[in-house]
């Protein structure tokens, strides 16, 4: 005891040193460089598959000069006649463009839809968005609203009437969660967009019923497709695709610091309510674009955040702008394989996307406990 009270009061221990190299533990892996090239490069080819392959084969070669030929200053020799330089720029590269823009929104909604809900099965059309366009459009097929004109193939009213049809069930799933007296939480409006859901595929199901000459016109809008007169639609897709990306890649972060628990969000400063309702809202008016121009195309939203969350990370600052990437790209592709798998004729995009999405559910299954752990 006296020779301790000579040496004075301990000091405590000096922390083990981090090896070298070694992140702090606590900071989530943000979005590598080589993630995102791969991304950017993901679209490049997309980009040239598409525009190359088709009832006409182009030289891949030749189609990458005459779209580098699109960038001012830039003059090179593709070796393309007139003709062919026309199905590149008018026709195939307005329908890339589009697959482009569609697969990005929807692949950006689901990973947001899966991060706001804590549940990675979320569905870009899990509020009642695909009801309520799909029994919009039905109602335009069936009475003959709008026939005057023709977009994607279909009279001009089906793209507006499947974009209000959209957002109004949204603010129905809404007004439906907030009746509930609990508030507008992930389990009550998920509970509130099947039951909205339900109530509208009804409605469809009887309209077609009543009218059964409309049927096939129906149903191959349902299956979904991205057939394009020109860049009519693209230029109509792609403020809510700047307004939608530009959104929900500003709150990536949060969507980290949300699943921790609304009390620890609240902890560190965030509004969990506020920022759950913003991003639900942006991933429901791109969602809302992207049905509108291309029908109902599935699995795209849960295919593509998950592969991403396998292969880059879990954190949603690399998720989201990743699926962004990928969406699109993926998209663009299943539809190289819609329009030359069985040509002349050509495959609904919406069966192509199913087919592939069931492997891919079973791989979900097999490994449930990373995914969901």
């Amino acid at each position: 005891m006296q020779q301790a009270l000579r040496r004075g009061p301990s000091l405590p221990a000096a922390p083990l040193a981090r090896p070298a190299g070694t992140p702090p533990a606590s900071r989530p892996a943000g979005l590598r460089p080589r993630w995102l090239v791969a991304g950017v490069a993901a679209v490049l080819v997309a980009l040239v598959a598409g525009v190359s392959f088709g009832a006409v084969s182009l030289p891949p070669g030749s189609v990458a000069a005459e779209l580098l030929n699109l960038i001012p200053g830039v003059r090179l020799d593709s070796g393309l006649t007139e003709r062919e330089i026309a199905i590149v720029t008018e026709l195939r590269l307005p329908r890339v463009v589009l697959g482009l823009l569609v697969g990005g929104l929807l692949a950006l909604a689901g990973g947001a839809y899966q991060g706001v809900f804590r549940n990675p099965l979320a569905d870009p059309y899990l509020l009642g968005v695909a009801a309520g366009a799909g029994l919009a459009v039905t109602v335009v097929l069936t009475l003959g609203v709008g026939a005057g004109g023709a977009l994607t193939g279909l009279p001009v009213g089906v793209p507006l009437a499947a974009f209000v049809g959209a957002i109004g069930a949204v603010a129905m799933t809404y007004l439906l969660g907030a009746s509930s007296g609990r508030g507008r939480s992930p389990a009550t409006l998920i509970l509130a967009g099947v039951a909205v859901s339900a109530f509208l595929s009804a409605g469809q199901t009887y309209l077609l019923q009543r009218n059964s000459d409309s049927i096939q016109q129906v149903y191959s809008w349902l299956l979904g497709r991205l057939a394009t007169a020109g860049w009519h639609d693209v230029r109509l897709v792609l403020p809510y695709f700047l307004l939608t990306a530009v959104v929900v890649l500003l709150h990536r972060r949060e969507l980290d610091v949300l699943s921790l628990g609304d009390d620890e969000a609240a902890s560190l400063g965030l509004h969990p309510q506020r920022s759950r309702y913003l991003l639900i809202a942006a991933a429901s008016l791109g969602t809302a674009a992207a049905v509108s121009a291309s029908g109902l195309i599935g699995f795209v939203g849960i295919i593509v955040p998950h592969a991403v969350r396998l292969l880059a990370g879990s954190s949603y600052r690399v998720i989201l702008p990743l699926s962004l990437l990928f969406g699109g790209a993926f998209l663009a592709l299943t539809d190289v394989v819609a329009r030359t798998a069985a040509a002349p004729e050509e495959i609904p995009i919406g069966v192509v996307t199913a087919l592939l999405g069931g492997p891919f559910f079973v791989l979900v299954l097999r490994t449930s406990r990373r995914i969901l752990g």
